[in-house]
């Protein structure tokens, strides 16, 4: 595992200030957009679609603190690009929107090293401001937009319209998700080198964290992984690919049903995980189990540290919550089954207490829970 301290030379002009929000292109955006309000805790937020004048597509965006996703669909039968693209990735993220300043310079460095610009710079606006967008190419058919939002004060963006209340929400027990923790790209065998230098020239990024298959594999799976983040390091970006081992890795198994590069989970942020879990496991979330093993393992480990876990360990096992640490801090993490049929996209609740790394001591008994499910869809 390797951190890295040099940041290499600050960016020309331009900042990454955070994600904005993440755009899925689903095959019914009602359905997915109620899915994760009932079971994950987002609450409505905004709406485009024929009552708005958006004749081509349906948005619905929610939130949930400073997390925003938003799903759309195709009204029409002939949008083969939406078409095409769902009956080649299934329900996925489309598009990564970041917040930035001074998007002219960003989008010209892009320009410069090779970015290429699916939309270049354009302004839309309402009674509240406007707002300059850019879109661009990344991994795969993923995009990212740039968002600029420093003359804009609506709640979300020109052409939506405050969504109505969910009445289910009131009754259900609130999950503390906070905040994009991070997002991970996976790709094919011996891209993840192309794509992190794509982030390092293009958008001016620099490597964070990486790991690779010799530090991380089982029997079967084995992966290599390259953290990308902006100069602040408010956004993070972890690029995977499979190393080669006996069987089919779990991003070897994205990469076939996803049917390329794309994003494989989304990590969630929160102060106060174990409600979060509790709270998400009564709304009838799923995730990966653990094996009592790694608890009875990790309890050995704990006997020889300074370190001190706060939480009662006893409670993370009963949810399965997952533990790295090292000799200044401790992260808590655990992750979601796959949040559709097909066995692609998952959803990652973390917990940080002074530890900026990624799981990588997790990776082995994460590697085994998601073989076993692997196992059970014949897939191993």
């Amino acid at each position: 595992m390797t951190t890295y301290t040099d940041k290499g030379k600050k960016p020309v002009g331009g900042k990454f200030l955070s994600f904005d929000h993440v755009k899925f292109w689903v095959g019914n955006a009602k359905q997915a957009a109620s899915f994760y309000c009932a079971r994950m805790g987002f609450e409505p937020l905004a709406y485009r679609g024929l009552e708005t004048g958006s004749r081509n597509t349906a948005a619905h965006a929610v939130k949930q603190n400073q997390i925003i996703f938003v799903f759309e669909s195709s009204y029409e039968p002939g949008n083969k690009e939406m078409g095409n693209h769902l009956s080649q990735h299934g329900d996925g993220v489309r598009d990564i929107a970041f917040r930035v300043e001074d998007i002219d310079t960003i989008v010209m460095v892009a320009k410069q090293k090779g970015a290429k610009i699916i939309r270049d710079i354009w302004e839309e606006k309402d009674e509240f401001g406007v707002i300059k967008f850019a879109t661009l190419k990344t991994y795969g058919d993923t995009h990212h937009t740039l968002v600029d939002r420093s003359k804009y004060k609506g709640f979300f963006l020109p052409g939506f319209i405050k969504a109505s209340e969910d009445v289910l929400i009131k009754h259900l027990p609130a999950t503390h998700l906070k905040f994009i923790d991070h997002i991970v790209g996976n790709q094919a065998d011996k891209q993840m080198e192309p794509v992190a230098k794509w982030y390092e020239e293009c958008l001016q990024f620099h490597r964070f964290w990486s790991v690779d298959d010799s530090q991380l594999h089982t029997q079967y799976s084995a992966l290599r992984s390259i953290v990308m983040t902006n100069w602040e390091e408010t956004v993070k970006m972890p690029i995977n690919e499979p190393a080669s081992g006996k069987k089919r890795s779990q991003i070897q198994e994205y990469v076939d049903y996803y049917g390329g590069a794309g994003v494989q989970h989304i990590a969630l942020n929160t102060n106060n995980i174990i409600t979060a879990i509790q709270n998400l496991r009564s709304r009838g979330m799923e995730f990966l189990n653990v094996p009592d093993s790694y608890y009875d393992m990790l309890r050995d480990r704990l006997k020889n540290s300074k370190l001190k876990i706060t939480e009662d360990l006893k409670i993370l096992q009963e949810l399965k919550i997952l533990i790295d640490y090292d000799e200044n801090g401790y992260l808590l993490q655990i992750f979601t089954k796959n949040m559709q049929d097909r066995p692609t996209l998952f959803i990652e609740v973390i917990q940080r207490h002074n530890h900026n790394g990624f799981g990588a001591g997790n990776f082995q008994a994460l590697f085994e829970a998601i073989e076993l499910e692997q196992a059970k869809r014949g897939n191993l």
